[in-house]
């Protein structure tokens, strides 16, 4: 089923996002991690992919051997475990970084082959080290690219991802939305957000996608912040603002289990404020923590 099929229900629903587990991980410690959330039902599962990690090896002649670094189960592999496991959607994340055209032209022939119908469109990061992102000889050098090939080739439902605080490659908001629409006028049928943990961050982004001209659904993202060290890690790793309050409280918290919480706490507020304001959806960052996001499932939905 195409997702944009399920936000006509009327009743909002989960989705889950999850990371290819490290290589070695059996099959069964995948299920097991993603089974305690299927209570939940949620509609969809993302299933991030990254592009390979390039490796220089010095040799005895001073030169250096290139090799490629993959320390992950294949999205493919997992995307498949899900399918045959457990009655959701799949989508699969496609990035323009590390990829030709025609290396991602063979992903989606991989993915219809498996009756995949949706995927996530995204640029992708940059090569550690590397200051500003570089496409590959013969890729896309945006997302909106991407999007409008996969719209070509056809039978995909293609979702974006998107800011409420804007990418920190982007001079501002107002640039970083032109940038959103670019994608949707190519052809994207949704929006999920960036984490957040300021409501009103995201209300006010969505009223300018609106004034900008973008009606598809824009979906909201949320991770239950779970560690003291997140408060100085999430917003290092994914450029985000954590609101003076939540991060006094987790200072004032007396132990770890006082922090997960509050964090878990926050987030569960966050999400009744949301469907509260009718959102079609909210999209859950589990980053391999799904006991902290079945606890906030399990007071929401």
């Amino acid at each position: 089923m195409r997702i944009t099929e399920l936000f006509t229900s009327g009743h909002p629903f989960p989705s889950l996002e999850i990371v290819p587990p490290p290589s070695g991980i059996t099959q069964r410690e995948l299920l097991d991690s993603i089974g305690p959330l299927m209570e939940f039902e949620p509609r969809y599962i993302n299933v991030t992919t990254h592009r390979d990690e390039i490796q220089y090896t010095p040799l005895p002649d001073g030169s250096f051997r290139r090799e490629v670094v993959r320390n992950r189960v294949s999205p493919v592999a997992v995307c498949a475990c899900i399918q045959a496991h457990f009655p959701v959607e799949v989508v699969p994340h496609i990035i323009c970084s590390g990829h030709s055209a025609r290396e991602i032209e063979w992903q989606l022939q991989d993915f219809r082959f498996m009756g995949i119908e949706n995927v996530m469109a995204l640029r992708g990061d940059s090569l550690t080290g590397e200051k500003r992102f570089t496409p590959e000889a013969d890729g896309y050098s945006h997302a909106s690219e991407l999007v409008g090939a996969i719209r070509e080739q056809g039978g995909f439902c293609v979702g974006v991802g998107a800011y409420p605080e804007k990418h920190f490659e982007a001079a501002n908001l107002e640039t970083d939305i032109e940038f959103l629409k670019a994608k949707v006028d190519a052809g994207a049928d949704y929006v999920i957000t960036q984490m957040f943990f300021d409501n009103r961050v995201f209300y006010r982004f969505v009223d300018k996608c609106r004034e900008a001209g973008i009606t598809v659904p824009i979906i909201p993202g949320l991770k239950p912040l779970t560690t003291a060290r997140q408060v100085e890690m999430l917003p290092e790793a994914f450029s985000i603002d954590i609101p003076r309050e939540l991060t006094q409280a987790v200072r004032e918290a007396a132990d770890p289990e006082a922090v997960r919480r509050t964090g878990i706490d926050w987030c569960i507020a966050q999400c009744r404020d949301l469907l509260a304001h009718q959102v079609p959806a909210i999209h859950f960052y589990t980053m391999g923590k799904s006991k902290n996001v079945a606890e906030v499932l399990r007071a929401t939905f």
